[in-house]
Order: structure tokens, then sequence, then C-alpha cells
């Protein structure tokens, strides 16, 4: 047998990927797979706007990647494009849509036998939270692999540090703090012509059917880390918020700030504070406080009677995350994170509703609930061409939701 042979024989199967959803971070996820592993081919597009699809396709040719092998037959505009792709057989999809299209999407991706990598949070109402957990199951019972992008649970520096507090080397856990405060957002600019569903959908992140609000759109980040370190139940929540600097209708209906306290199981409690406002302090991290010491996975310290930090090199975790998904693939033993980040994010949605309603929320309540944000009528499966969805008033505690004009 010739050396060329030996080469061709070792060469891994090659996985077809195909990616829902062409934002900022969707094309990202597909450049980060792209290098996660050898024998990785990107061969299908799909968004609602095809534009968006334009502008990821013009980033991905310039990457000059082997890998990369879209198509124009490949590319699936509107909101059936994600069914279409799902069709066109794929090995692996990336859902990077805003978070109220996940739950649909999973489950369409479980059915068709897909493995998934999708975007953190993974919903936006505890009945969506449901279905999630629900597909992670059906996903676990057909052997297919599922990772989220939940960055720090594949990051070395985060994994070491947890390892060891999971170990002891603060002692007992007493409480915590959670901090995600970042400066503003961006955000499109109605155009003329935009009918309210389009505004919506681009502007997604300002609207609670389609991200959640900022505590679960990007605070659970840091509310996995928290939950992944504490690794017990959480009790109840209770919570303030509101609108300091967004406060107009361009903004949605979406809180720009929260504050709130967290009660887990063993006595901890700790503060979890978001913010999304210009000028102010910047900071994200967490931090875990023991009877023996202060461990932060974010700096990958220790401080206390068993100090420690990490030494080791920095790394590429949204590229690492994908890599991770497709060794374990390959080697047939496929991650599930289904779980793990239904239960983050329904930490986060535990949060908010604290702050939206002014009440002490148990988890059991939240676990438990009807709450379902999407519009009144509205079936992302088969969206109405004339109808567009109502936008909610701005949350206030003591205040029941109501719709508004856009």
């Amino acid at each position: 047998m010739t050396f060329a042979v030996l080469q061709e024989a070792r060469k891994p199967e090659p996985i077809r990927v195909g990616l829902v959803g062409c934002g900022g971070r969707g094309t990202g996820a597909a450049e980060d797979v792209l290098n996660a592993a050898p024998g990785v081919r990107l061969v299908a597009l799909a968004d609602v706007f095809p534009d968006r699809i334009a502008k990821c396709r013009e980033h991905l040719v310039s990457l000059r990647h082997e890998g990369y092998a879209v198509t124009d037959e490949h590319c699936y505009p509107g909101y059936d494009g994600w069914r279409r792709l799902l069709d066109c057989g794929i090995d692996l999809v990336l859902l990077c849509t805003p978070p109220g299209f996940r739950p649909l999407h999973f489950a369409a991706a479980v059915e068709s036998g897909k493995h998934v990598f999708f975007e953190k949070p993974v919903a936006v109402d505890p009945v969506g939270v449901r279905k999630i957990l629900a597909s992670g199951e059906e996903a676990e019972r057909r052997g297919l692999g599922v990772v989220t992008g939940t960055i720090y649970r594949h990051t070395r520096k985060f994994i070491e540090t947890v390892r060891r507090i999971h170990e002891g080397a603060i002692g007992e856990i007493l409480s915590f703090r959670a901090h995600y405060n970042a400066g503003a957002l961006w955000r499109y600019d109605r155009k003329s012509g935009d009918r309210d569903l389009e505004f919506q959908v681009r502007n997604w992140p300002y609207f609670d059917w389609l991200s959640g609000d900022i505590v679960v759109e990007q605070h659970v980040h840091t509310l996995d880390v928290v939950s992944w370190a504490l690794g017990r139940k959480a009790l109840r929540a209770i919570g303030t918020g509101g609108q300091a600097a967004r406060t107009g209708p361009e903004h949605g209906n979406v809180y720009d700030h929260f504050a709130i306290d967290y009660a887990f199981e063993g006595g901890v409690h700790g503060l979890s504070m978001n913010r999304q406002i210009a000028g102010g302090h910047g900071e994200v991290g967490a931090w875990f406080v023991g009877t023996e010491g202060v461990a932060s996975p974010y700096e990958g310290t220790i401080a206390g009677s068993k100090p420690w930090k990490y030494e080791g090199e920095s790394e590429n975790a949204y590229v690492r995350e994908h890599s991770d998904l497709i060794e374990s693939i390959r080697a047939g033993k496929p991650l599930n994170e289904a779980r793990q980040i239904a239960e983050s994010t329904l930490l986060a949605i535990l949060g908010r509703e604290a702050a939206y309603t002014g009440k002490t929320i148990t988890w059991e309540q939240i676990l438990d609930s009807d709450l379902d944000l999407t519009p009144p009528g509205f079936d992302w499966a088969n969206p109405d061409p004339v109808r567009d969805p109502p936008v909610r008033s701005v949350p206030m505690p003591g205040r029941p939701r109501e719709a508004r004009t856009a």
C-alpha cells in the first residue's frame, strides 16, 4: 500500500454542515466550524432575509477555506428556508437565529436526524424550555450530538477552575457574584417599507419574544457558569430592573439593566447584575466565595488557603466547542448539552420574571409556568404574510403585560 493510499485511508469521514441564521453570530459560527476539524464542509445556508445570506457568503468566500462549498442551489431564503436546508443532505446543523426560533428549529433538526450546534440561549420562556428538554431527550435516544454556544464550558481555564471548586479548593461555597455589565448594543434602524415583522426580527435583541431580554440572551453566559460551578438546584429569585437609557419605541420592550438575588440549595445566595448602557463601567465575571477562599473562573484564579492561578495557554473557545462536538461524533460518543443549557436558560428566565413582576418566584413555579411569549395567533412554522406580531408593553411590576402599537 502506497503512502498516498494510507493518507487517503486515514482521512476522517466528511461532515456536511448547514447554517440556519446568517447574521453576525451565525457567520462567525460557520467560520469556526470550518476551522474546527479536518473533513468539515459547509454546504448550505438559510436565513429569513436574502441580504443576510449574501453578506454571509461574501465573508465566507473571502476566507478561501477549502471546506466552504455553498452553491446558489443550497441557499434558502424565507421563513421556510430552514426546513428546506434540513432536507438537503447535511449531517450537522448550526442553529444561530434569534432565540425565539430555537425550540421549533431544534425539534425539527432532531426529528430529521441531524447533529446540532445551537447558540445560547435556547428559549425565551418556560414553554420553550420544556420543548428543548424534550427534544434533548429525543436526541439522546437517537444518538445525536448536541452542543451549545456556552463557550466557557469548553475553555480550559474555566474547566480547571470549576474542577477545583468542585474538589473543595475554596471550602464550602457561601455566596457568589455574577456580572455582565456591558455597553450599548447594536440596533437596526427601521427603514421605509419595513413591516413590523421584518423590523422586529432584524432588531430582535429588543423584543422579549425573540431574545428573552438581555438577562436571557446575554447574561445566560455568566449564569451558566454559576449553575456549573455551584452544581446545585436553584430555589427562588427576586429582582429588579427597567429601562434607564433605552426608552424609545425603537428599543422594543426589553430592559437595559437587571439586578437579581438568587437563592440556591445549601443556603447559597448570590447577586446577579446585567446592564447594557453606554458609558458605564464594564465588567463580566463570576466570583465564588467559600469558607476557605474565593474563586474566579473568568480570571482563572483561586485566593485563600489553596491559592492557584491558571498558567496554561489561551485558546479559541469558539472553535473548541465545535471541535469537541465533531470529535465526539466521530468517536461514536456524541456530546449532549441540551439539558444543561435548558436549565441555565430557565435560570435566566426565572430572574427576568422576578424582576418583571416584582415578586419572589420559585424554580418550580417557573418550570411549570405556562408563560409563552409567542405573539397570539402567530405561528413560526407558518407565518402569516399579512398579520404582524403585536409588541407587548415594557414590563412593569404590578401591571400585566399588554400589547401596544410598534
